[in-house]
């Protein structure tokens, strides 16, 4: 990596702007060939972008000569910060760590194998200047095979388009920019990294999808296959209950229990007509089992609910969390302040990251 050799820029986020401080967050597992032309390209975007700004790398527990390589870079530049994982935990819980270690009033989000372009990313913050939360690329011209990537990608966004019914193209693209109270309120697992859109826009943000370039892969391969298809349907289903459900769970699970309910007084129902018109034995009529059957999982089913309101009020009320979000408050001071994840953390993680060298916010002191 002779080209890292430049003089080290002392350009930190933490000196004062009137447009805005940005923190690139970029995850990464074994892509040791793609870390200095990633530099390289992350580096003149930086440059050329005029406001404070910082990239904060999540090393995925890579196994090759990644972390050395970044080591080098952040010997060289010290906007850059590298996260190191003890273990391989997957492009969510990285993405999760780099959204936690950013600093920036704005948060780019952007895959570490060269395929997504750095150069959309003034266009893309541009577009947090116009007044939009969250802008999140489509990679309309996409240069990946067709059979085991475009195809199926393409089945999978019209799907869950049409189950969370948000208009969205390309729902698998990791260049992404976001306010940082919008990244606040991430929670994110499993795959939910690729919902980022819908649970932005489930808390309220306002979110726009532009055109970006993308490019085929030039060094190591690919971490994704079809079977992510499983995991990615489960989230699916998991974030359709998110967005109907998640505040007030009796609406399903009662619904549910009182469908089986009805089912289940209709079959006793039966079993008493058949025994007082036709003199069919009631013991040894079926329906009788059923319609027991069917009382006693509508009970469990309302149990669930009863326990799901309970659980979600437990959730609001620990930490002040709310099931609403503001974007202002004219003509007054509010009278409560949110909680924010920011605050969240610190409660959890100061006393023991908040001096660690490899810290952003301690280097910047």
């Amino acid at each position: 990596m002779e080209q890292l050799s430049s003089n080290v820029n002392s350009h930190r986020i933490s000196e004062p702007t009137t447009l805005g401080s940005v923190s690139l967050v970029v995850p990464v597992y074994n892509e040791e060939d793609n870390i200095e032309p990633l530099f390289l390209q992350l580096r003149a975007v930086l440059d050329d972008l005029k406001r404070p700004a910082e990239v904060v790398i999540v090393d995925d527990g890579s196994t090759d000569q990644t972390l050395p390589r970044l080591r080098k870079v952040v010997a060289t530049d010290n906007r850059f910060c590298v996260v190191q994982f003890r273990k391989n935990y997957g492009q969510t819980a990285a993405m999760q760590a780099g959204l936690e270690y950013a600093n920036g009033d704005v948060i780019v989000t952007l895959d570490g194998d060269l395929q997504n372009d750095p150069s959309d990313i003034p266009m893309m913050l541009s577009k947090i200047d116009e007044g939009y939360d969250l802008v999140h690329g489509w990679r309309k011209n996409r240069q990946d095979t067709l059979v085991t990537r475009k195809i199926p990608s393409k089945i999978a966004n019209k799907i869950i388009s049409y189950v969370t019914r948000f208009p969205i193209h390309d729902l698998g693209c990791t260049l992404k920019a976001m306010r940082r109270e919008i990244a606040d309120e991430l929670e994110l697992y499993g795959e939910m990294h690729r919902f980022i859109p819908i649970l932005a826009h489930w808390r309220g943000a306002k979110c726009v999808e532009v055109e970006t370039k993308h490019h085929a892969r030039k060094f190591g391969t690919t971490k994704y296959g079809l079977a992510r298809t499983i995991r990615v349907v489960l989230d699916l289903i998991t974030v359709k209950y998110m967005l109907d459900y998640y505040t007030s769970p009796m609406k399903l699970f009662g619904r549910v229990g009182l469908g089986i309910m009805a089912a289940g007084m209709a079959s006793m129902a039966g079993v008493i007509a058949m025994k007082v018109f036709g003199g069919v034995d009631m013991t040894g009529n079926p329906l009788l089992l059923l319609g027991v059957m069917f009382t006693l999982m509508s009970l469990q089913a309302l149990s669930v609910g009863l326990l799901g309101e309970a659980t979600t009020r437990l959730y609001y009320t620990r930490d002040s969390r709310r099931p609403f979000t503001v974007r202002e408050v004219l003509g007054r001071e509010p009278t409560t302040i949110p909680i924010a994840r920011e605050t969240l953390q610190a409660n959890h993680l100061s006393n023991r990251l908040a001096n660690h060298p490899a810290h952003p916010r301690s280097r910047a002191s």
